[in-house]
């Protein structure tokens, strides 16, 4: 028995009605989705970190989430484990004619066009979107994610900011909208010029070939390490946060950033 066998047949004891897991056999499809997510961050946490023994045990976790969700579906005569695999090597292989059929191979950016453009065929042949540009996206995405890609699909058809420069003009009228709105102590129109505002910020994250997600997930990654070197400072003058004036807390940020 393979090593992916023993997996499966590990999951299907697990979800036997009479001699399973009761955690495991209460669980459904929308119950196990938060999980599913929550591992594929983990996953992206533990390549960012460079730890790849974490990396490996990750991804073993997601792994995990497939055959949870194949063997759910194997119970209700849906698909099985076996369907998901054979479907991706599939795609994989229709989607690539240029190692698979012997057609002629450009650079990763023209093979990156022919992927979407593949994608696109895909979902107009199985009748899961019109013509709009904006069809097809994962709307359950991250916001901040679904707000990049939907920047992209604008772009593919040239409604976008001419360069960085421009999206940068524009940040400055977000940012005045906001203030105007913030005067007006309007708290819902607050809230909406705070979202233009972010908007604005994926387009100029688009122009300057920065992944958005990944750039604040390093940010937060670097205030909690910095921060909690603050803490450490403060511990080790045995100071207590109250003891402190803003002040002297900036001046002490500073010299931890330097």
């Amino acid at each position: 028995m393979n090593d992916i066998n023993k997996l499966l047949e590990v999951m299907a004891q697990l979800r036997d009605p009479d001699k399973g897991c009761p955690w495991d056999i209460d669980q459904d499809f929308a119950s196990i989705a938060p999980y599913t997510v929550e591992e594929a961050y983990e996953v992206a946490d533990a390549i960012e970190r460079g730890e790849m023994n974490d990396l490996r045990e990750e991804l073993g976790d997601l792994l995990l989430q497939v055959v949870f969700h194949a063997q759910m579906a194997r119970e209700q005569r849906l698909f099985d484990f076996a369907d998901v695999a054979r479907g991706i090597s599939e795609k994989l292989v229709r989607r690539h004619p240029h190692v698979f059929a012997g057609k002629q191979a450009g650079t990763a950016d023209d093979q990156h066009q022919a992927w979407e453009a593949h994608k696109t065929a895909e979902r107009l042949a199985a009748g899961k979107e019109g013509e709009g540009v904006l069809d097809g996206l994962t709307t359950s995405l991250p916001a901040l994610t679904l707000a990049a890609k939907t920047g992209k699909r604008a772009a593919r058809v040239g409604f976008d900011w001419t360069g960085a420069d421009a999206v940068i003009g524009k940040l400055h009228e977000e940012l005045a909208e906001l203030e105007r709105a913030r005067q007006d102590r309007d708290k819902k129109h607050i809230a909406e010029e705070f979202g233009d505002l972010l908007l604005a910020m994926t387009s100029l994250a688009r122009h300057l070939e920065v992944n958005p997600e990944q750039a604040l997930r390093q940010a937060n990654r670097k205030f909690s390490e910095r921060f909690t070197r603050l803490e450490a400072s403060l511990a080790r003058d045995k100071l207590d946060w109250s003891d402190v004036s803003a002040d002297e807390l900036e001046e002490r940020w500073q010299e931890i950033k330097m």
